[in-house]
This record gives C-alpha cells, structure tokens and sequence, in this order.
C-alpha cells in the first residue's frame, strides 16, 4: 500500500513546468533574467537533449531575446539549418586547432551571428559531421580559465563548459557591456546548488537509471596518480607490414627490422600540448590506403624523413615522461624509433569486466558511457588518439572515484 507522502510526491512528479522541464514546485523560470543581447545566438540542438531535465540550451533559449532554439533529427536539423538565413558575419563556437579564439578578436572581426551545438560531446560532434553546412562557417572557441560549475553532468575535460556557460562566455567577449549575463551564471549556478541539496531519489525524472558497476583492475600508477608525465600516442603503419611469419620475427614485408610510423599524433594530456607529424614512406601511399588513413595526398608533402621524425620526437618528449597507448601496433612502432629512456604504458592491459572479445576501443567507450574528446588532429590517426585520451581520462577519473569512496 502506497503512503500519502509518497503518493503526493508522485503527483509532482507529473506536474511539470514545460519551461524549464522541471517538476512544477521546483521551476525556476521567473528566476531566469531577461537579456537584450545583441549577437543573435542560434542553437542547434541534439534531439536526445530535448528532453533532458538538466539541459542549459532551454534556459540561454529563454534568458536571450535574440536567441533562437532548432531541435530534430539530425537529418533534418541539415535542411532547416540549410534553409536558414545566415548573417555573413556568422560564425560557429566549436573547438578544434583551427578555431580562432574570440576573445583575440579586433571588433571588426567579431561574428553578429553565434551557432551554438548543443549536447553531449559526441552528440555535438555528430551534428558538426552531419550537417554540411556547419563545416564552411568561421570557427571561434573559447580559453577558460574556470572548471566548469555543471556538476550534475559529467564533462569529458574539466575546462569542458555547458551551452551556457559557453554561450555566455562568448557573449562576454563579443559585447562585454551587455547586462544581466552574469545574473544569468547566477541563476544556473543556484538551480544546481538546489538540485544538489536534494535526496538522490530526487534527481531526474521518475526513471531513474544508475549506471551499472563494472570490475576495472590493472589500471597503471601512473594514470591512478596524476596525468602530469602522461603523453598519448598513436601511429600509422606504414603499407607493406603485413601479418605474416616476418611480424613474428620483428621484421616487416621488405625485410625492416621494424615497422616504421608514416603519421605520427600525440597529446601531452595536462597541457594539451600536441605533436603531429607526416613521416616520408619508401613504399608508394595508394589512394585507397590514403582512404583507409582518410588522410589527403597534400598531407605527406610536409613529410619529413625518418630520422628527422626521430630527432623531433625525443626532443618533443621530456625527461619523465611516460608514453601511453591504446593500440598494440604503436608497440611495434614505439620499438622502432628507439627511445627506452621513457617509460611506456599499454592501456589495452587494463581489464575491465567482461569486455567481449575483440571490442574496439570506440564501442568500449560508448559501453562505458565515456563522451570522447574533440578531435583535434587529422585523419584516422586523430580520431583513435582522441579515443585513447578519452579512456586514459575515465581511467583516471574512475580511480579518483573509487579511491574516495
């Protein structure tokens, strides 16, 4: 038999305000200030967050007069993005090397028109793949210097923000004499601290979902400890190392001793410092193994020779360093270039439940609800280094965890 407490609770829980999605005692919509910006903000935003009573995009939708909100299906999010009309100052607040950061922007360089993405970071990067459009617009990003305060959301990089507090960085650089910005950093922040304050069992909707315990043993001191000597690698093989009897023995098709890299990534994961390099193959790069690497012919025209990649490599590296990877080529490859001076960490090693036999990296990752990180580098090679940092960071994070608790 249900008890009248509990049954008026779910009564509220039925009872939401179709503002702010929260339940209808705990709306917090005439708290949200109303602001008269002057950069027209436009969102486009991930179906599966349209609903989710945590997302920020419905409160900057709300506070920001000159604002708009798209959500669908990302196909169809394409065509009315298609269709929308597009200042010829737009510009697109997403991450990535080749983003300017707004607040180095001259006043004549500032966008009138800001597209925002919103959801999770792999949500955001499907609409930025998907929808064409997105990819011929200017690309401005942001340098905070804060964690983000969206705790309730776990965010793949601490210096990782919200649609709002995204959204209202950027605002403050654009046109920092806008009023009522600040408030509205305010209000989110005190909706979070109420959340906060609640009993678990309050959080969400009335499905509540938990994630499930999963057994992750061998994870290495040095990720346990600090991410501070940490470097992430990955490498391109180059054509002609095949897996005959010659792998056995440390030697390729051609008789080399050992494999030699033709792309070299890496990420320095406390400063982000990174290292990118095309390395000059004597085997003849075919346009299907270019597809395979999806990497252009123009790219190994800034190739340098091996030893030359050798040099760069060790003095990129610094005295305790360790070198981390996920794929077990980049053994083969580590092995070649020489350097036993810095320590070396597989993070393939680390056992985690009952990984079905020859899962890739990508769908451990969404198995274990890992949001990955931008990619920042170029071809294939950018994409499985951004997946080895996304683990190297749950593992991280996953130690952290459990040894507080």
């Amino acid at each position: 038999m249900i008890d009248t407490q509990t049954d008026l609770a779910r009564q509220n829980w039925r009872t939401r305000c179709y503002g702010c999605h929260r339940p209808s005692d705990r709306c917090f919509c005439h708290r949200i200030p109303q602001i008269e910006n002057k950069t027209e903000v436009v969102i486009l935003q991930h179906k599966r967050e349209r609903l989710h009573p945590f997302n920020t995009a419905r409160i900057v939708r709300k506070s920001l007069k000159n604002s708009q909100l798209l959500v669908d299906h990302t196909s169809q999010l394409a065509e009315r993005f298609a269709q929308l009309s597009l200042s010829p100052k737009v510009g697109l607040l997403y991450p990535g090397e080749d983003s300017c950061i707004i607040d180095n922007l001259s006043n004549n360089q500032r966008p009138d028109q800001l597209v925002v993405l919103d959801g999770t970071w792999h949500h955001t990067k499907t609409l930025f793949r998907d929808i064409p459009r997105l990819r011929t617009l200017p690309r401005y990003r942001l340098a905070p210097v804060h964690p983000s305060q969206y705790v309730i959301r776990r965010e793949p990089n601490v210096h990782f923000l919200s649609t709002l507090e995204a959204t209202v960085a950027a605002l403050k650089c654009l046109e920092p004499e806008t009023l009522g910005l600040d408030d509205l950093v305010y209000t989110f922040v005190e909706m979070i601290r109420s959340q906060l304050s609640l009993p678990q069992a309050d959080f969400g909707s009335r499905r509540h979902h938990h994630r499930k315990t999963c057994s992750i043993k061998n994870i290495p001191k040095a990720i346990r400890q600090s991410l501070e000597r940490v470097v992430v690698v990955y490498g391109e093989t180059a054509p002609g190392f095949v897996k005959t009897g010659f792998e056995k023995a440390g030697f390729d098709a051609t008789g080399q001793e050992h494999p030699r890299p033709i792309y070299w990534v890496a990420e320095r994961l406390v400063s982000s410092e990174r290292f990118e390099q095309p390395i000059h193959s004597d085997s003849a790069l075919s346009e299907s193994f270019l597809k395979h690497m999806e990497l252009p012919a123009s790219v190994f025209k800034q190739a340098m020779s091996y030893e030359e990649f050798r040099k760069k490599w060790k003095a990129f590296l610094q005295p305790n360093d360790i070198v981390a990877f996920y794929y077990p080529n980049v053994s083969k490859l580590l092995s070649g270039i020489g350097d036993h001076t810095h320590g070396t960490m597989h993070l393939k090693s680390v056992q985690i439940g009952e990984s079905p036999k020859g899962e890739s990296l990508e769908h451990l990752l969404m198995r274990l609800k890992v949001t990955g990180e931008p990619v920042v580098c170029s071809g294939r090679a950018g994409r499985r280094l951004a997946n080895s940092i996304a683990f190297a960071r749950f593992l991280n994070g996953y130690s952290r965890q459990n040894s507080m608790s």
